[in-house]
């Protein structure tokens, strides 16, 4: 089960390898997706396509910060 934050009234999720983000997100949520040692920070969009930065972060918590600056930026 993904682990789940709020920040600004947005959804966060971490999850653990093998999970799908698909199964627990919902639109406007945000997704933190490991491959390997590297994170994925994913958007859910309105009709459930997921988006994501061009390239993974190098560890969890650079994920974390940069969600959190982008649901920060989303709730202006």
């Amino acid at each position: 089960m993904p682990k789940l934050i709020t920040h600004h009234n947005i959804r966060i999720f971490s999850f653990a390898p093998g999970e799908a983000v698909a199964d627990h997100c919902q639109p406007g949520d945000i997704a933190l997706v490991p491959e390997g040692d590297q994170w994925w920070v994913q958007f859910v969009g309105e009709a459930g396509e997921i988006d994501h930065y061009d390239e993974p972060f190098e560890s969890y918590n650079k994920a974390l910060w940069t969600a959190k600056a982008a649901a920060e930026f989303d709730a202006e």
